[in-house]
């Protein structure tokens, strides 16, 4: 049976259009995969590489493909109702204590139970997980350094280690020597030592809105309180909404997720990034730069840090390889800028020093070239996966859903009826083995009542669809009354 009649009065370009879709509706293509090459599909189909590519642009045009730089073009999810903006419904808000620490403490809990699919925490590397190659550096770098290995190190960590590190942000026009650079025990010390550098006990802290729950428990933790700022599902945190709070409210500080947000995934354009820190330096207020998810972009090109842009030394810049390579190793760093005698003097007193054999490990990981080749697949299948999330949850929740569309990243937010209180629903899914985290876990103020967290930095198999099936299921039999 020939795929395309060449005799049809139909165009051969809206014949390939037609395939496609029928390939779609039959399952031999889904949300995330990628589409056969022009030449391959030419090929296949007897007609030529330009007709091919026509049906192919008339397809993204459409929305339902989506063209990747020296990759090729993939499937779009279809039927997914976009998040979008909504300033307008946006209430302003006084600085605030966590006040779901109940659900934190269980949202974690659950990540170590072999009964329940957590996809309540982010944990991209799951998608891709590098384990292998790891163990085999770290077994090399173990028959290097002897009795070494269960010394102290350095109080700012391993020399090479951060000359790495150095390089790859003098490779985004950051200019940073390996000496401006301290190592931690991931990200979250590093954010700590940032928010003790810059503000004290009872202090206001600006944070995004939605924000990530451990910064606000972070915030609660040191005795600061934090106060939200309108972020958007596009393009992150509103920089005129910034400039409203800090002319209303004594803040001392920032802290922003300003490449890709989490839980949102929206992703701060660099022009805006460049403003976010003119302001802030504007008014003297340093910014803290959560950039843990930094390398996960699903664009043509990683985010710019913001220290790119500080001129006064404001900025300070944390981020880890927890999210991109190894979270158990527990190695993050920060780039404390002005106050560079306070970081180390805090993480000093701290913790002393960082385990020295996953920082050798990591930097073998890094000279290899294999952190590299393993982030671009990774990006890959988080992209993937994401476009297969976003349909599974179209397919089977509430058609008056909405979902994110993630820049970057590893999560999604979705957004319920307003009578649905994701909090009540979390209980009942963890009795039917899964986990998510409830909206209003990422709010000091109690926003996003109505919101759910769903992870897609996975290992996709039937569990997860069935996973997702079953939260599905709960939000669809909420009562509304």
């Amino acid at each position: 049976m020939r795929v395309l009649n060449k005799d049809s009065t139909d165009f051969l370009y809206q014949q390939v259009i037609d395939f496609i879709e029928r390939q779609q509706k039959s399952g031999a293509l889904r949300p995330g995969d990628k589409l056969p090459s022009l030449r391959k599909l030419s090929s296949q189909l007897e007609i030529s590489v330009p007709t091919v590519k026509q049906a192919y642009i008339e397809l993204e045009r459409q929305g339902a493909i989506s063209a990747r730089p020296q990759s090729g073009y993939y499937l779009k999810a279809q039927n997914a109702r976009t998040l979008m903006p909504r300033p307008a419904k946006w209430k302003s808000c006084q600085p605030a204590e966590v006040k779901s620490r109940n659900i934190i403490e269980t949202v974690h809990e659950v990540l170590h139970s072999p009964d329940t699919v957590a996809l309540g925490i982010s944990n991209p590397i799951l998608a891709h997980p590098p384990d292998k190659t790891l163990a085999r550096l770290m077994r090399n770098v173990l028959s290097k350094v002897a009795e070494k290995a269960v010394s102290y190190g350095s109080v700012i960590g391993d020399g090479k280690l951060r000359m790495q590190l150095a390089f790859r942000y003098q490779d985004l026009g950051v200019e940073v020597s390996h000496d401006d650079i301290v190592i931690t025990n991931g990200a979250q010390e590093a954010l700590s030592i940032a928010l003790q550098c810059v503000a004290q006990r009872g202090d206001v802290i600006a944070v995004e809105s939605p924000c990530f729950f451990g910064l606000i428990e972070l915030i609660e933790s040191l005795g600061m309180k934090a106060l939200e700022v309108y972020t958007c599902p596009e393009e992150g945190l509103s920089i005129s909404g910034l400039e409203a709070m800090i002319q209303e409210h004594d803040i001392k500080a920032c802290l922003f997720c300003s490449a890709i947000n989490n839980p949102l995934g929206s992703m701060m354009p660099d022009y805006q990034r460049e403003m976010l820190v003119e302001l802030i330096e504007k008014y003297d207020l340093p910014l803290i730069e959560d950039d843990v998810y930094g390398d996960l972009y699903f664009g043509d090109a990683r985010p710019k840090p913001a220290q790119l842009y500080s001129e006064k030394g404001l900025v300070m810049t944390c981020s880890s390889f927890s999210k991109t390579a190894a979270p158990g190793y527990r190695v993050g760093w920060i780039i404390p800028g002005k106050f560079e005698e306070q970081a180390k003097r805090i993480k000093r007193a701290q913790s002393c020093s960082s385990p020295m054999l996953q920082q050798w490990t990591l930097n073998e990981y890094l000279l290899s070239g294999d952190y590299d080749r393993h982030l671009a697949v990774l990006r890959k299948k988080l992209h993937y996966n994401c476009e297969r999330m976003r349909a599974l949850v179209a397919e089977h929740f509430p058609d008056d859903i909405c979902i994110s569309q993630p820049q970057g990243g590893s999560v999604l937010w979705i957004r319920c009826r307003s009578y649905v209180n994701t909090s009540l629903l979390f209980e009942p899914a963890i009795e039917q083995g899964v986990s998510f985290a409830p909206g209003e876990i990422f709010s000091p103020s109690g926003k996003y009542k109505n919101y759910m967290r769903i992870s897609y930095g996975v290992q996709w198999s039937e569990r997860i669809e069935n996973a997702v099936k079953t939260l599905a299921t709960l939000v669809k039999d909420y009562p509304a009354n």
